[in-house]
């Protein structure tokens, strides 16, 4: 599918963070580093863009797409009601590796939900992917920059290696801090359940006391 050249883009730069913004806003897709892997991201109103995440990745269309926030105030924006429990989730574990499942709005594309009618969010601890969602103004459909069932990208070159002349451009971070995907808890069940395992254990959760009463797998 490689059909242009793709930008790599410094983020110690002032204007690589501008740059990645513009290609987002004309429905380019970018991929960005953040606190777990690098993210191949899309904006999340843009159906067309989202559709080509799947095509560039070779992504199964049944898998959503999740969803990264600038912060709580954004779900809004989704329709995701930030209910009591997923408040003092976010307030605990945000920005952070935890992927937090929720019912949403009917206006969410549904090639982002894949038509379940809920949306993974997370706000990554990442300072580029955060100035990235203020400069764009929106949240962004993001998924792992690679291709599916392949390595997850840890640096802006293991993304060039798979994703190259695939997309618009790579924002150049650094390798990523925590090189684990997120941990996934879905809400819109009960109890909830742990979808994926990741770097917030069910020993983190735990923690928290007899609020959160889950399942794990």
């Amino acid at each position: 599918m490689a059909t242009k050249s793709t930008l790599l883009l410094n983020a110690r730069q002032s204007d690589a963070l501008d740059q990645a913004a513009a290609l987002l806003r004309q429905g380019g897709l970018v991929a960005f580093p953040t606190d777990t892997v690098y993210g191949l991201g899309a904006l999340v109103w843009n159906a067309a863009s989202v559709a080509r995440i799947y095509q560039a990745k070779a992504r199964p269309p049944e898998k959503a797409i999740p969803v990264l926030l600038a912060g709580l105030a954004q779900l809004d924006l989704l329709g995701v009601e930030a209910t009591p429990l997923l408040a003092t989730l976010a307030e605990r574990f945000w920005p952070g590796p935890l992927t937090l499942v929720a019912r949403c709005a009917a206006h969410v594309p549904e090639i982002v939900t894949a038509g379940t009618l809920t949306v993974a969010v997370r706000m990554p601890a990442h300072a580029a992917a955060l100035r990235l969602f203020d400069l764009v103004g929106q949240p962004l459909a993001t998924t792992s920059a690679n291709l599916s069932g392949h390595a997850n990208p840890l640096t802006a070159q293991d993304v060039m290696a798979q994703l190259g002349g695939r997309i618009e451009a790579v924002v150049d971070g650094g390798a990523c801090p925590g090189g684990v995907p997120s941990t996934v808890l879905d809400l819109s069940v009960s109890p909830p359940r742990i979808l994926r395992p990741g770097p917030v254990t069910a020993h983190d959760l735990r923690l928290m006391g007899g609020d959160l009463a889950f399942v794990e797998g």
